[in-house]
Order: structure tokens, then C-alpha cells, then sequence
């Protein structure tokens, strides 16, 4: 019997050696595929979508692997599919980096800037990028939350957040400044701003629990 398999989708644009060290750290016998290529990605049990970077570097790379087309087919099939920061931006219609980014379009929302005179409620100027570790505020119940205690804290990197247009797809806020979306799920999909392969025990235990996710909400 073969090994449950996790491909961590390789465009160039991501932190996969932190993602596949954790995958191994939580994972046990697991097939780990770091990979650009359409076959092992939709043949894997779960894909991960991971990212930093600019948005238009990342879109265009992922355009030119073809890896868009792949994406979307993973989400279509139902297969678990975890978006990380720049991932998750990636589904959006558009970011309003780099002049504006037309993004994949599997989720209604865009992606916005936090500002160059960015404050918090003080009028207390913050420093943009959003950089370090943050409270996640459970605005839904999701099997990934199992043993995750609400209010947990994850590490961010990133000057853009996620509005979306359906409030129901909203699985978890953070404050910084103003209050974003830093985590979002429909079906089998289940996106983060955070990285959970930096965010220490609570990271770790988000990552378990997408490998023990059958895909359903």
C-alpha cells in the first residue's frame, strides 16, 4: 500500500523547504512531492499552494508552468487543497499590487494594501509589511482548528490582505490596524494568510490536521 502523498506545488515563489521540513515533521510515512509538474501535482491526496514574493512575479510564473489550469482541477476534484500568504492571495480576482494583478478567480474577493501611512486605533503609525506573530480569531468552525485554541497566535509576512465578497467563507480575522481575513475555506479548500510552517506548535498542528482532512468542511 502506497504512502499518503502531499504535493507542495513548485513555481518558484515559495518557502518549500520550511513547508516540506514541517510536512516531514508531522507527517510520518508520508510522500512528499515538491513538484511543478501536472501529474504528481493532481495525483497527489493534498496539494498545498504556498507563495511570497511579489503577486505579479508569482502569477506569471504560475501562468507560465501552466500550474493555473492545475489549481483550479484540484479544486474541482474535491482534493484538500491549503493556500499559504501569497497562495491564498493568488485565488482572488485581483490584487491591487503592482499596479493590479489579474489573479486566478476561484474566490470572489481582491487583495488590498494596508498603506504607506498605515496607523492602529491610537493613530500610532505601523510598520508595513505586517511582519511577525499575530492572534487568529476563529470566526467558524473547520476540522483544520482541531486542538487549535481559539485567539492562537501564527507569524505573518505581508503588505496585502484579503477582503471577500461572502462573509461565510470568513474561517478566521486578525487585527493589525484594521481587522482582514487571514483565514478563508469553501469545501475542500482552506486558505491562510499566516504561514504555518513558521508558526511554531499551533502551526504545526493546523498542518496535521490538513494531512488527517478528507476535504469536507
Amino acid at each position: 500500500m502506497s504512502s499518503p502523498s502531499v504535493a507542495v506545488i513548485d513555481y518558484g515563489m515559495g518557502n518549500l523547504h520550511s513547508v516540506a521540513s514541517a510536512l516531514a515533521k508531522v507527517g510520518g510515512d508520508l510522500d512528499i512531492r515538491v513538484t511543478d509538474q501536472a501529474e504528481q501535482i493532481v495525483g497527489a491526496d493534498r496539494v498545498i499552494f504556498p507563495g511570497v514574493g511579489a503577486i505579479r512575479d508569482c502569477m506569471a510564473e504560475i501562468r507560465r508552468l501552466k500550474l493555473d489550469e492545475v489549481v483550479s482541477a484540484c479544486v474541482d476534484a474535491g482534493k484538500p487543497v491549503l493556500a499559504v500568504c501569497v497562495g491564498m492571495q493568488a485565488l482572488m480576482n485581483s490584487s491591487e499590487e503592482n499596479d493590479g494583478v489579474e489573479c486566478l478567480g476561484l474566490v470572489n474577493g481582491e487583495v488590498c494594501y494596508f498603506g504607506e501611512n498605515h496607523k492602529d486605533s491610537d493613530g500610532n503609525k505601523l510598520k508595513v509589511p505586517h511582519m511577525g506573530w499575530n492572534n487568529v480569531v476563529q470566526r467558524k468552525a473547520h476540522p483544520l482548528w482541531e486542538g487549535i485554541a481559539d485567539g492562537s497566535r501564527f507569524y505573518f509576512v505581508h503588505s496585502y490582505f484579503v477582503r471577500v465578497a461572502d462573509e461565510s467563507l470568513v474561517t478566521g480575522t486578525s487585527d493589525y490596524g484594521r481587522e482582514f481575513h487571514s483565514v478563508l475555506s469553501r469545501k475542500n479548500v482552506f486558505a491562510a494568510q499566516f504561514h504555518p510552517e513558521k508558526s511554531g506548535e499551533a502551526g504545526l498542528q493546523l498542518l496535521k490536521n490538513f494531512l488527517n482532512w478528507d476535504g469536507n468542511p
